[in-house]
């Protein structure tokens, strides 16, 4: 029994693992590291008869979107925030895993927590778990994205207080009310930032008849990105090809052209937002006019948004200032202290 104990703190000595396997980005927290990977959720694979090669994940295979041959597809396995190639996504994840445990001792199986949405089904809990599994985790737990970007975030969410949480991923924006370590109310939709981007790409086709690709979307909502507009001088060059001539040209995009092409995502967002505080209970509606309205994930880090909740709902808005870090601290977290862990552990559910 002492040989074990003794083996049990020279295997846990090499760290365990938070995951945010997310829509858009994958993090990785390590136990005893900290973050250690933060690469897009992409992976280039090669396709002969059936049978699918990774050729590249993560920051490789998203330079190779819209560049690549017929043979070659740089594929994005989750969709809204699940797994929808289960086999691509179990390569992508034993990547990042194998990638996270490098210099680590090689017999050691890490314990594993995964933010995942709160509408997940259980045959998709399953995916993520035996995805996990594969990729050589020995133990795995699932967190609902709202709940660990709550922790994340450092709301106390095992006491009787309510907290909002605003969680906008790349593929799913989450909206929760939390007390007592669990979710009270929530409203989720798959309006996020990966729709401010299409939504870019389709104004600008509109408006200057000019065809862009999703990374110059990103670049440009990233860049000059707006709810309300708030730097009128604010523009960037863009290049595209003329949906006309097909000859590649280029333009200036404002700010406004931001604000007007992503007006429909942000008002269902606030929408959302107002739809789960007419759920909140009255007590629990008190503290969150107190304490305010709290957000994680990238696309609250769209310029103006806070403003605009603030006017909408008459609630403070905060913008965290690690919003894209939100869901894999608050998974980081939970592996430390086990009695939370066994309260937020959806996959127990």
């Amino acid at each position: 029994m002492k040989l074990f104990n003794f083996l049990s703190r020279i295997f846990r000595a090499s760290g365990d693992l938070a995951i945010d396997l997310g829509t858009a980005n994958t993090l990785v927290w390590h136990s005893k590291k900290g973050l250690i990977i933060n690469e897009p959720s992409v992976v280039a694979v090669m396709e002969y008869k059936g049978v699918k090669n990774v050729v590249a994940v993560g920051n490789e295979a998203k330079k190779m979107l819209g560049r690549t041959p017929a043979d070659v597809k740089a594929i994005r396995p989750l969709r809204d925030g699940v797994i929808a190639d289960f086999e691509v996504a179990e390569a992508m994840l034993s990547y990042f895993i194998k990638k996270a445990m490098e210099g680590g001792n090689r017999f050691f199986r890490p314990r594993v927590v995964i933010g995942v949405p709160s509408l997940i089904t259980p045959v998709e809990k399953r995916a993520v778990i035996e995805a996990a599994e594969l990729a050589g985790a020995a133990d795995v737990f699932l967190i609902e994205e709202p709940m660990a970007a709550a922790i994340g975030v450092g709301l106390p969410v095992d006491q009787p207080i309510g907290n909002m949480i605003v969680d906008i991923g790349g593929g799913t924006t989450e909206v929760a009310v939390i007390s007592m370590a669990g979710i009270v109310c929530s409203t989720s939709l798959k309006v996020a930032g990966d729709e401010f981007d299409e939504a870019i790409v389709n104004y600008i086709r509109r408006k200057y008849s000019l065809h862009i690709g999703e990374r110059t979307a990103e670049q440009i909502k990233i860049n000059i990105g707006a709810a309300i507009e708030i730097e009128p001088e604010k523009s960037m060059e863009v290049f595209g090809r003329d949906a006309v001539t097909g000859i590649p040209r280029n333009i200036i995009v404002t700010q406004k052209d931001v604000v007007e092409a992503c007006a429909e995502q942000v008002r269902a967002v606030i929408s959302a937002i107002k739809m789960t505080l007419e759920k909140t209970p009255p007590e629990l509606s008190a503290d969150i006019y107190e304490k305010g309205i709290f957000f994680s994930g990238g696309g609250s880090l769209l310029r103006g948004l806070g403003i605009l909740v603030e006017r909408e709902t008459g609630i403070k808005a905060h913008i965290s200032e690690d919003a894209l870090l939100g869901v894999v601290k608050g998974c980081a977290k939970v592996l430390e202290d086990i009695r939370l862990l066994a309260r937020v552990n959806a996959s127990a559910r």
